[in-house]
């Protein structure tokens, strides 16, 4: 396990299996900071988070807050609860806090991006999850999401008295466990297929998971992006680094964009082995690993999506994908093995089969 300066280095699988725990397994909980370059998904994790428990979500930022009365809420001159005839002050709750009930989350989105005068203002609500007269409903847990703090972000530093009053998680980018996200959220697959394709380009100063998916929404338009190549080109420089727009280009002149797609794989009528081949194959007419391992990575995530029954014809197109001469050994074994982790999956029953067996048996 990798530590940084901000806690584990964590995808976001790890993070979201670890909230399980700090929100929902245990009655004591801290308020969680889930620190992060710009971009990597962090807000989207939160959200997706609550989302999926069916809790509440609310938002805000704090670098917002111009005048403390934005933090604490203002106050108002009130009858005493224990002496109707005398007058006491107590503060509103601003409108950024929930009224509901939880379970919720509230997200203080780039909270290190407050003043440093807001900070110290929000260490009470950390502490005792609220500030003056009120509190936050009951349920609701705080979480905090960060830029780290080495001299690239415009950011507060946070001092130990704020910084011990948290739990502290780092997320970094993980190109499959984003290409599982974008195929749930519609993401354009030849995008998927690039980022699975070069899962390096996904860091620099403008190319970030969230910059990628704004150029994938903007050219999934255009049928044929070879055919537009300059548009795409003009279109990615508006967003991307250089370098990412270069390894795209490539991707696009290579035809890796017309990759066979896992449905095609499963409901092949014809010579799988044709169709798969045709798209796998470089201009030397060599298989190219990298083609055949994002292949498999987008089956695996096909697999385990559940879009679809299985039914003979997948498993028999199935067989035969695996069966193909020229996949490298080490690709058929790792396909095999998390196929026979895919809980209710039928096509696992592929994996007793005599024939598939043995190739899987052969690759060891």
């Amino acid at each position: 396990m990798k530590i940084s300066n901000h806690g584990a280095v964590l995808n976001s699988d790890e993070i979201t299996t670890l909230l399980d725990h700090l929100l929902e397994g245990n009655n004591y909980s801290l308020p969680v900071c889930i620190w992060g370059p710009h971009g990597v998904g962090k807000t989207e994790l939160v959200k997706e988070y609550c989302k999926a428990k069916g809790w509440n979500f609310a938002y805000c930022a704090p670098a917002q807050f111009e005048e403390m009365g934005d933090l604490h809420g203002m106050p108002e001159i009130c009858s005493s609860n224990n002496d109707p005839s005398s007058k006491v002050t107590k503060y509103i709750p601003p409108e950024w806090i929930p009224v509901s009930k939880g379970p919720g989350i509230l997200l203080l989105d780039d909270v290190n991006r407050a003043e440093d005068r807001i900070l110290r203002g929000l260490m009470q609500l950390f502490q005792t999850g609220g500030l003056f007269s009120w509190k936050l409903p009951p349920g609701w847990k705080i979480v905090c999401t960060a830029n780290p703090d080495n001299g690239l972000y415009s950011v507060t530093t946070l001092d130990d008295a704020m910084i011990t009053r948290m739990v502290h998680l780092s997320l970094a980018f993980n190109a499959k466990n984003w290409a599982v996200w974008a195929s749930e959220n519609g993401i354009d697959r030849r995008g998927i297929d690039f980022v699975l394709t070069y899962p390096e380009s996904v860091t620099g100063k403008k190319t970030t998971a969230r910059t990628l998916v704004q150029f994938f929404k903007l050219i999934s338009s255009i049928p044929d992006l070879k055919k537009e190549i300059i548009k795409v080109g003009i279109i990615a420089a508006g967003l991307l680094d250089d370098t990412t727009v270069s390894s795209f280009l490539s991707f696009v002149r290579d035809e890796l964009q017309e990759m066979i797609s896992p449905e095609e794989i499963l409901n092949a009528k014809s010579d799988i082995e044709f169709l798969i081949l045709k798209t796998l194959k470089g201009k030397d007419g060599h298989i190219r690993v990298d083609r055949i391992s994002t292949l498999c990575d987008r089956l695996l995530i096909y697999l385990n999506s559940g879009e679809y029954k299985f039914n003979e014809i997948h498993r028999d197109n199935l067989a035969k994908f695996i069966g193909i001469d020229g996949i490298p050994k080490d690709i058929k074994t790792r396909l095999g093995m998390e196929i026979s982790k895919i809980t209710g999956l039928e096509a696992r029953k592929l994996l007793k089969n005599k024939a598939i067996a043995n190739i899987l048996l052969a690759s060891l």
